[in-house]
């Protein structure tokens, strides 16, 4: 790490130091400990990591963050929330919602659950002494570190807890809203989210992450998904944060033998924003899908990181990702197909697109295979380019004006990631965004 980025990092760390309660379990304590030893000594990322190389981390550490606490926040109405939120469930849905990071009991409704199926608040079962539970909270962190997820580990002390016995379907799509208000004080929130689906068992899960009103706020989040053998679960992850606000997340997934994973990603909103997923193919069989749509715009950055590994013979993977980038925005992949030695009959495919809407906007897109096993059956692919003018001119020759030709192709563009949606309302409402942001884009143009 070079010395400015160290200056700034131990500076970060000092205000921000954690308190390590003598009412939590000693596992906590001790994984507490070690994960703030570790930042303390590694520190954060700097242009020169690989993964890091398009995206600073230096606006982060200037900003003089607090942690947020329980009970600091202003509660939004059931109405403001359906407004701010949206509603997938018709009012008769499971749905957690927190409050810069923080459980929002009022506003939250756990009917609609299969008997044996586990919804709450992630802050009581953190404070039991679970071995599963210890082991499932400590893996993103052991199994491959990185400063921000050691920096949740640290501070995370509420978020969800979902855990659906085997065999069991859970019809209605669970939401977990996580919801930021800072206020004047820049404030660091840190949510956790751990899932666990029992052999044979099928959910969907939709999980926002938003904020508004130009408020600055670190929200570094941290899912893990873990998938017993046949367990299918569909997961949906908007990122709407303020455009003032800065975004890190991770997706860690594990999946046993035929289990099926399927992500949707749309980040529209944040300064700058990182998500990164990281999937273990561990069992013969899996399938995973990761979709992605992001749209920078203005000044945004949005950074998107994957990482597939195959573990098992005859798993597939499949990643599409798209970008529509405007103004000065600044859209990044970066994705790795890893297949290990004996993971034969693999299945794996990545295309990357992005639209550049102005000669200002910048696309990295970086698509890798590491191939370390025979029989296999791997491609990649990225493209980046602006919008067709052949197709422009059709348009405009049938009478079409220019700004709602442009504005038909680029919907067009983007639409393709959003028919892969399958539950209807949350599609609509994905789609009123998306067609604002868009809109939002040929203003500012």
């Amino acid at each position: 790490m070079n010395n400015e980025t160290s200056v700034a990092g131990a500076a970060f760390l000092a205000r921000i130091e954690p308190r390590l309660a003598s009412r939590q379990p000693a596992w906590l304590r001790e994984l507490r400990r070690t994960a703030w030893q570790w930042l303390a000594e590694q520190g954060f990322p700097t242009a020169k990591d690989e993964a890091w190389k398009y995206t600073r981390v230096a606006p982060i550490l200037a900003t003089p963050f607090q942690p947020a606490a329980p009970g600091s926040s202003r509660q939004p109405s059931a109405e403001s929330l359906e407004r701010f939120a949206g509603d997938l469930n018709d009012s008769c849905g499971p749905r957690l919602v927190f409050i810069n990071g923080f459980f929002a009991a009022p506003l939250s409704a756990l009917e609609g659950l299969p008997p044996g199926v586990r919804l709450s608040n992630l802050a009581m079962p953190l404070q039991a002494a679970d071995a599963a539970l210890e082991a499932r909270f400590a893996h993103a962190f052991r199994s491959q570190p990185q400063a921000f997820t050691a920096l949740n580990t640290t501070l995370a002390e509420d978020g969800a807890f979902i855990q659906i016995p085997a065999d069991t379907t859970v019809e209605a799509p669970i939401q977990l809203v996580f919801l930021a208000d800072a206020g004047v004080t820049p404030l660091l929130l840190s949510p956790r989210v751990l899932v666990q689906l029992g052999a044979g068992s099928r959910a969907t899960l939709v999980e926002s992450h938003l904020g508004g009103g130009g408020e600055c706020y670190l929200n570094n989040a941290v899912t893990e998904v873990e998938l017993e053998a046949g367990a299918v679960l569909e997961h949906y992850q908007l990122q709407n944060q303020s455009t003032a606000a800065f975004h890190v997340a991770l997706l860690d997934v594990r999946q046993a033998e035929g289990s099926r994973f399927v992500a949707h990603s749309l980040a529209l909103g944040a300064a700058l924003a990182r998500q990164e997923v990281r999937v273990l193919l561990e069992g013969a069989g899996a399938e995973v899908a990761l979709h992605g749509l992001y749209l920078p715009r203005g000044e945004q950055h949005l950074d998107n990181q994957t990482c597939i590994e195959h573990l098992a013979p005859h798993c597939t993977s499949r990643e599409l990702y798209k970008g529509v980038i405007d103004g000065r925005g600044h859209g990044v992949f970066d994705g790795r197909i890893i297949v290990r030695p004996g993971a034969i009959k693999t299945d794996a495919g990545q295309t990357i697109k992005n639209l550049l809407l102005s000669d200002s906007a910048q696309a990295n897109a970086q698509p890798r295979l590491e191939i370390l096993a025979d029989d296999v059956k791997c491609a990649h692919g990225a493209a980046v380019g602006q919008l067709d003018e052949q197709a422009l001119f059709y348009l405009r020759s049938r009478g079409i004006a220019l700004a709602a030709a442009r504005a038909l192709l680029t919907y067009a563009f983007a639409s393709e990631m959003l028919e892969l949606i399958h539950l209807a309302p949350l599609r609509t409402r994905l789609e009123q965004l998306v067609a604002a942001q868009l809109r939002g884009a040929e203003v500012a143009a």
